[in-house]
């Protein structure tokens, strides 16, 4: 029943995975060689594409004196200035180009540095995406409409957690909101038949946590337990390997830039190279979009540290798509109530609700010195009825079991690192 459900619901919404997934299990077996040509032609029609059709490229192009005809290597990429967070931001509007698409996705997105966008996706480039995540499933034999686990965070209103409901029930989901006694019965009572476990990874990790120091059942079935938008450190192995018979594999990804790499069976990050180019750049990552047209990403500074493999590494698993040895830029960790403990992903949803409710798009920092405690820095100036409205979000996920002070027109930076959206200073 699941697989018809989630079948209909592919037709409707993405009906380009049909097309795009055997697409991407065939090239799985390419050279490296034949997925760097797959690139170069990929990027030189994305060129062509942001030129003719974003004022932003063209205005990059025209002041460097170049032509898209001028990219006749991956190489020649380098040619193009890197592009920042602030300027997807700043130039939303200039970058979008003007091509028109039967159907495109609105995304809207936080993102780990605190600051907000929003931007469109064209159906094709969503299909990609969610094939890429979908081959990745294959390798540990998971279809993606069997019963699984979702570590992930929720808007706390009626209306969407009904909503929520209803379409985890579609997709044979069932997720945890917190680490409270009831929820976490809740979920190993479904964890019993489950095939697969998703979400955040500092989410698994308590979780993990808690099982084990309470002796709970131990599911028999699954058959994978993927981590996504935090670092993975592999201290948490251990616990997750003894709660739920599995080491954590990671998927690696943002919403700008799609999939970018995913770990298989052998333990190797795999580049999804058919997506995406990655350059590393003073040990930063630097990230081309190959897929999406309607909100071209060339050279996008993601913020995340990382370290490449030799082109020469090769892997067990057969695959000759290049390797990423380490990201180092994605840290979750927990946040300290007075008497509960939260993950750190709360802000995440504390700021897309101001975005998608008020239009309020922040730049913010948290830092938590004391248990029960934290300090909200914003970068903007907030008027009364702003900071009225982040009172009232905070207190929606925290409610009384945390003190909470708000400083805003404050400068917020980092000196030679990531800038964090959360700091914690509680051993």
């Amino acid at each position: 029943m699941f697989k018809r459900i989630y079948k209909i619901g592919e037709r409707l919404r993405n009906p380009s995975i049909a097309t795009w997934l055997p697409f991407l299990k065939a090239s799985e077996t390419w050279s490296l060689d034949s997925l760097e040509a797959y690139q170069l032609k990929k990027l030189q029609e994305l060129v062509a594409v942001a030129y003719a059709n974003s004022a932003h490229y063209k205005n990059i192009f025209d002041a460097l004196g170049l032509k898209p005809a001028d990219i006749q290597s991956l190489e020649d990429l380098k040619k193009l200035p890197i592009i920042s967070k602030k300027e997807l931001l700043n130039d939303n509007k200039e970058i979008h180009s003007n091509l028109q698409f039967k159907k495109h996705f609105q995304a809207n997105t936080s993102g780990t540095s605190g600051e907000s966008l929003k931007f469109k996706r064209e159906e094709s480039a969503d299909s990609f995406n969610r094939a890429s995540i979908y081959r990745g499933y294959s390798w540990y034999n998971v279809k993606p409409w069997e019963l699984n686990g979702y570590f992930w965070g929720y808007n706390f209103s009626e209306m969407a957690m009904l909503k929520i409901r209803i379409l985890d029930s579609l997709q044979n989901r069932f997720r945890i909101f917190n680490y409270r006694k009831e929820s976490i019965d809740f979920f190993v009572r479904k964890l019993k038949n489950a095939k697969y476990l998703h979400g955040y990874a500092s989410m698994v990790y308590e979780t993990a946590k808690i099982i084990n120091s309470q002796n709970l059942d131990k599911p028999l079935s699954l058959k994978m337990v993927k981590g996504t938008s935090e670092k993975i450190f592999e201290s948490y192995q251990e616990e997750i390997q003894k709660a739920f018979g599995r080491r954590m594999i990671s998927e690696y990804g943002a919403a700008e830039t799609g999939i970018i790499a995913f770990e298989c069976p052998k333990g190797n990050m795999h580049l999804n190279m058919e997506g995406v180019i990655v350059e590393e750049i003073d040990l930063e990552i630097v990230v081309t979009n190959l897929q999406m047209q309607a909100f071209p990403i060339i050279r996008y500074q993601l913020g995340d540290y990382i370290k490449l493999a030799p082109k020469t590494e090769t892997c067990e698993c057969g695959m000759q798509h290049a390797i990423i040895e380490e990201v180092t830029g994605r840290i979750g960790q927990t946040v300290y109530g007075k008497h509960h403990t939260y993950p750190s992903l709360y802000f995440y949803y504390i700021f897309k609700n101001l975005a998608s409710k008020q239009s309020l798009l922040l730049t913010y920092q948290v830092v938590q010195n004391e248990k029960g405690i934290l300090n909200f820095l914003i970068e903007q100036h907030l008027d009364s009825k702003q900071l009225l409205h982040l009172e009232n979000e905070i207190a929606v996920y925290f409610k009384e079991d945390m003190e909470f002070t708000i400083e805003h027109s404050k400068n917020i930076t980092a000196q030679h690192k990531k800038l964090k959206s959360f700091i914690s200073n509680i051993a």
